[in-house]
C-alpha cells in the first residue's frame, strides 16, 4: 500500500502533471499530420529528457506514446487520411460518418474507445506483464504467420458484395508490399531499376495516395454543388451511454486483441486495428453496416490500437523485446534516464515502474479531456467550403507524403497511388483491401517464409497440432471464416439472380 501511495504522489507531482500535459497536447498535434508518426513525435522529444528527473521523462515519453496513436485517428475521420498508420482503419467507417456530417460523433466515439482501449491494456499491464511475456514467446514465425492469414479475411469483410474485386485489391496491395529488399536473403526485387524503390514502397505515402489524392481527385472529377454541402456538426459529443452499452462487447473484444497483438514482437498497432475490425464484421451486433459510418467500426479500430500502446510495453520492459521502432525509441529514454529494460527491471526499480504506470493511466484521461477541448477547433476545418479544402487537403498530403524521409519521390509515389485509387474507384474495385494487403504483407511473407525454414519447406507441419496447436486453432478459423464469407456471396448472387428473373 505505500508503494501504490508513493508511485500516486510521484504521478502528481506539478512537473509530472505538466510533462504528461504538453506530450499528449503535442502528441496528438503530430500524429494529425499526415506523414509523421510516433516515432518521430518521440524522437523529437528525447533530447529534452535528458535534464528531466526520471519520473517526468518517462512521463513525458508515455504520453506522446498514447496521444500520437489517437491522433492519427483525426485525420483519418476528418479528411480520410491516417495521421499514422495505426488509423488505417479508422478511415473505413470514420469518414463516412464525417460525409453524414456527424463528425462531432464521430471524433468522441474514437476518442472514448482510444481511452478505453489505452486504460484497459495499462491494467493488463500492471497485472500480468511478466506471464504475458513469457507466453508471446510461444509465438514463433508459424503462430505469427496463422494469426496473419487470420487477420486477411477483413479483406472480405470492407469488399461489401464485391469480395472478387476485394481479393484481387488485396493481392495487388500484397504484390506492392514486395517491393524492394528481400527480408530474407536481402537481394532487391520489382524495383524496376528506380534506385528510391530499393527500400520498397514507404506505408505513408502510399496511404496518402490511396485515400487523400484519391478522394481529391475523385470529387475534383465530379460537379461541385456548393447546396448539396452537407452540414458538418463541428465539436465533440459523446453518444448517449445506450449506444455504447449496445456495443460494449466489441469494445471490450477489441480491447483485448489490441492488448494481445501489441505483446507479439513485430506485429503493431495497424495490425491490431485490422484483426480487431475483421473480428467485429464477423461477430459484430451492427457488421452488416460497417463501412458504411457504422461507430462500432471506429470503436474496434481505436479501441484495439490504442490498447497496443500497454500490450508493446510487456516484452520492452519486461524482456527487453522491443516490438517496433516506436518502443525501440521507448526504451532509449530508459536506458538514457539510467533504466535498463529486461527481467529485473520491476524488481530493480519498482518505484519508479509503479509511478510509470500510474503516469500511463493518467495520460489516458488527459487523452480524453485535451480531445475534448481541441475537437472543437480541429473539426472547424470542415466549415471551409469543398474548393478551399481540397486544396488544403492536396497541400497536407504533399507535405505529409514529402515528410516522411525528406524525398521528393514519396510524393511521386502519393501521386501514383492517388491516380491508381481513383481508377480503382471507377472501376468499382475496394481501395481497403489494397492498404490491408500493404500493412499485412511484409509480416505475412517474413513469417510465412522463416515458418518453411523451420519445418524444411514443409507447408504441412504448420497444420501439425501437436507442434502448434495456436497457429491450428487459428488457421481453423481462417478456413471457416474464407468458407462462410464464400457461401454467403454465392448465396447473395443466386438471390439477386433470381430477383432479376
Amino acid at each position: 500500500m505505500e508503494q501504490i501511495s508513493a508511485a500516486i504522489a510521484a504521478a502528481v507531482m506539478p512537473g509530472t502533471l505538466l510533462a504528461m500535459l504538453v506530450g499528449t497536447v503535442f502528441g496528438v498535434i503530430v500524429g494529425a499530420l499526415p506523414g509523421l508518426g510516433s516515432v518521430l513525435a518521440i524522437t523529437i522529444a528525447l533530447p529534452f529528457t535528458f535534464g528531466m528527473d526520471t519520473v517526468p521523462a518517462i512521463a513525458l515519453v508515455l504520453a506522446i506514446y498514447c496521444s500520437s496513436v489517437y491522433g492519427g485517428s483525426i485525420s483519418a475521420i476528418l479528411i480520410n487520411t491516417p495521421g499514422t498508420p495505426q488509423s488505417a482503419a479508422t478511415m473505413l467507417d470514420g469518414f463516412p460518418m464525417t460525409k453524414q456530417g456527424k463528425v462531432d460523433y464521430a471524433i468522441g466515439w474514437a476518442t472514448t474507445a482510444s481511452v478505453f482501449g489505452g486504460i484497459f491494456s495499462t491494467v493488463i499491464l500492471i497485472i500480468m506483464a511478466p506471464q504475458l511475456a513469457r507466453f508471446a514467446l510461444r509465438f514463433n514465425s508459424i503462430e505469427t504467420f496463422a494469426l496473419i492469414s487470420l487477420s486477411l479475411t477483413c479483406i472480405a469483410g470492407v469488399s461489401r458484395g464485391t469480395i472478387l474485386k476485394g481479393v484481387i485489391a488485396g493481392l495487388v496491395g500484397i504484390f506492392l508490399a514486395t517491393v524492394g529488399t528481400d527480408p530474407m536473403t536481402g537481394t532487391v526485387r520489382f524495383d524496376f531499376g528506380v534506385f528510391e524503390l530499393t527500400g520498397g514502397f514507404k506505408l505513408i505515402p502510399a496511404v496518402v495516395g490511396l485515400f487523400a489524392f484519391g478522394e481529391v481527385f475523385s470529387r475534383v472529377s465530379k460537379r461541385h454543388d456548393a447546396s448539396q454541402q452537407v452540414d458538418m456538426n463541428v465539436g465533440f459529443r459523446v453518444a448517449p451511454l445506450r449506444e455504447w452499452l449496445l456495443r460494449w462487447k466489441t469494445l471490450v473484444r477489441s480491447a483485448v486483441i489490441g492488448t494481445f497483438v501489441g505483446i507479439l514482437p513485430g506485429t503493431g498497432a495497424s495490425t491490431a486495428s485490422f484483426i480487431a475490425y475483421s473480428e467485429t464484421k464477423r461477430a459484430g451486433r451492427f457488421k452488416e453496416k460497417l463501412g458504411t459510418g457504422e461507430p462500432e467500426g471506429l470503436i474496434a479500430s481505436e479501441t484495439s490500437n490504442n490498447a497496443v500502446t500497454g500490450g508493446a510495453l510487456v516484452p520492452t520492459l519486461a524482456l527487453g523485446i522491443p516490438g517496433d521502432a516506436v518502443t525501440a525509441v521507448m526504451m532509449s529514454a530508459l536506458i538514457i534516464q539510467g533504466i535498463q529494460p529486461g527481467v529485473r527491471l520491476f524488481e530493480d526499480n519498482p518505484e519508479t515502474m509503479n509511478a510509470a504506470f500510474v503516469a500511463l493511466i493518467i495520460c489516458n484521461i488527459m487523452l480524453f479531456a485535451v480531445g475534448a477541448l481541441l475537437a472543437p477547433l480541429i473539426t472547424r476545418v470542415l466549415r471551409i467550403p469543398e474548393p478551399i479544402l481540397l486544396a488544403l487537403v492536396m497541400i497536407l498530403s504533399v507535405v505529409g507524403s514529402y515528410g516522411v524521409s525528406g524525398a521528393v519521390f514519396d510524393v511521386f509515389v502519393s501521386l501514383f497511388f492517388g491516380v491508381g485509387a481513383f481508377l480503382f474507384r471507377l472501376c468499382g474495385v475496394p481501395i481497403a483491401p489494397i492498404v490491408i494487403g500493404l500493412v499485412l504483407g511484409p509480416i505475412f511473407e517474413e513469417s510465412l517464409r522463416q515458418g518453411l525454414l523451420i519445418t524444411d519447406g514443409d507447408f504441412l507441419a504448420f497444420f501439425d497440432p501437436r507442434e502448434h496447436v495456436i497457429a491450428f486453432v487459428l488457421m481453423l478459423l481462417t478456413v471457416a471464416i474464407i468458407a462462410f464469407s464464400t457461401w454467403r456471396e454465392i448465396g447473395a448472387a443466386m438471390r439477386k439472380k433470381k430477383e432479376a428473373t
